[in-house]
């Protein structure tokens, strides 16, 4: 299904898909299979980096060179489109979560967006708690506590009248379109947003002294935002009038809509900077055991809700890399892991979801100081490191899962990895003994296909619910099955 030339002719959709550390633009094509079942062909034809650079006082994204770079991706997607004789049919943006820009009246952008990573939140943090007690927040809102969620970073800035708050997904839609909407699933992780009502809590930005239009509109998966502009589709090579279509736009959400799960008692992990660990609902649970257990309540494809847990990810892992690569120790991932997996079990283990990991800096050493409070020892190489790492996130995974069973009343048949952890076969084997749950991995583009799926099915080339889309993911993917006490099975 994945990584593989689009087929020539008919239409094909641009999903723009960005992470906090790397973005891509892929075309999607939907097919026939050679059952006559439909199928997902994707193919990459831009690859970037992303990251936060330390600018006007913290740490920012430079949105106007990812701006650049999703330009550059969709002009790639046009021109590979026309040497095939297709057309793309729209466009669709997923991002991470919580970060955006302020745009004012005439639509400039008034700074380069904040990222999550900067520390000017958890000041803010007791300011708004004086005026929203965080029961009274999670009763509404019914998201986790992060110290980098929107309100926080809102409450951080001056005075925001006469401006708008664009989340980055959206900012980028904006520019492209110059039509000004909030995506739903974006929307539901500002802490301003009503889990129940699926809509945004107007008494919560009145407490906090926010404009009531902040944000603007809310718009759901499957609706169009509007047709790029006259000048990007000359810059592109877009077709004139081509659709950006909302998809889930909290790239998790994508990567849910994706999970190639044939019943609903599955656990989900999206596996990739972060770790989001949860299962999928058709109501929140905003229960007072549920906020101490820090859960939240994200909105999902098709009004779901995705009851989860944000967990440590692979960025402990990739900044580790970059340390020991800065120190002149450049160790390939493989290697890294064979290293790892020939370790014993039951090796120290540290909180992978601290807030002190979230920073960008010597992550070994860090992760070291951590087992020391703890009262442990971790040696100097890095097999040990990434041992302790992966066997840290794997027991986060577990925990959360079991929380998530007691909470929603749910017993969890099968757990899914999907996202770039999907091919980590240590971390595949090590969540399956601790959960004590079979694990299925892939697909490593969830998020690309959840948004390609949902623009087609906005285009009329696929019908139904979720349950049918998953089924064509599940048909076109390659899983690999593991069972608890590590035993890797043959292809599910």
């Amino acid at each position: 299904m994945t990584g593989k030339r689009a087929d020539s002719g008919g239409s094909v959709f641009a999903a723009v898909d960005i992470g906090a550390s790397s973005g891509r633009v892929m075309l999607g094509r939907i097919r026939e299979n050679d059952d006559g079942d439909p199928g997902v062909s994707l193919e990459t034809v831009h690859r970037f980096p992303n990251a936060v650079v330390r600018s006007g006082g913290g740490l920012r994204w430079d949105f106007d060179a990812l701006f650049a770079e999703v330009l550059t991706g969709l002009t790639e997607a046009a021109t590979a489109a026309a040497a095939r004789g297709a057309r793309i049919a729209s466009v669709g943006i997923d991002t991470w979560a919580v970060d955006y820009g302020l745009v004012d009246a005439s639509g400039a952008l008034v700074a380069q967006p904040y990222s999550y990573r900067d520390e000017r939140s958890r000041a803010a943090v007791g300011r708004v708690h004086e005026r929203l007690a965080p029961a009274r927040l999670y009763g509404t809102t019914g998201l986790q506590f992060l110290q980098f969620n929107t309100l926080y970073q809102l409450a951080s800035e001056g005075d925001l009248h006469g401006v708008q708050a664009l989340l980055i997904p959206d900012l980028i839609a904006f520019r492209l379109t110059g039509v000004r909407r909030t995506e739903a699933t974006n929307a539901s992780t500002t802490g301003l947003f009503d889990a129940a009502a699926g809509e945004w809590a107007a008494e919560f930005l009145a407490a906090l002294d926010l404009p009531q239009d902040l944000f603007p509109p809310l718009i759901q998966p499957g609706e169009t935002i509007g047709t790029v502009l006259p000048a990007i589709a000359v810059r592109t090579g877009l077709p004139a009038g081509t659709p950006v279509v909302a998809v889930g736009s909290h790239d998790t959400a994508s990567a849910v809509a994706a999970v190639p799960a044939g019943t609903p008692d599955f656990a989900y992990i999206s596996s990739g900077t972060w770790s989001l660990v949860g299962v999928e609902l058709q109501h929140p649970v905003l229960s007072e055991a549920s906020r101490l257990a820090n859960f939240t309540n994200e909105r999902g494809v098709d009004g779901t809700i995705r009851y989860l847990r944000n967990v440590g990810g692979l960025w402990l892992l990739s900044e580790c890399q970059r340390t020991w690569a800065a120190e002149g120790l450049t160790l390939p991932l493989a290697r890294l892991l064979e290293d790892a997996a020939e370790l014993p079990p039951g090796g120290p283990q540290i909180n992978a979801d601290d807030p002190a990991f979230t920073p960008p800096d010597n992550m070994p050493d860090r992760i070291r100081a951590a087992v020391r409070h703890a009262g442990a020892g971790l040696a100097d190489r890095p097999a040990e490191v990434v041992r302790c790492i992966l066997d840290s996130l794997a027991a986060g995974y577990a925990r959360t899962i079991r929380d998530a069973e007691r909470l929603t009343g749910r017993s969890i048949g099968v757990v899914h990895i999907v996202g770039g952890g999907s091919q980590n076969r240590l971390l595949c084997r090590l969540t399956a003994d601790a959960t004590g749950k079979p694990v299925v991995a892939g697909p490593v583009e969830a998020t690309a296909l959840g948004n390609v799926l949902v623009q087609a099915r906005a285009a009329g080339e696929l019908a139904g619910g979720l349950a049918d889309l998953r089924k064509i993911v599940a048909a076109g993917t390659a899983l690999e099955r593991y069972e608890p006490a590590g035993s890797l099975q043959a292809p599910a």
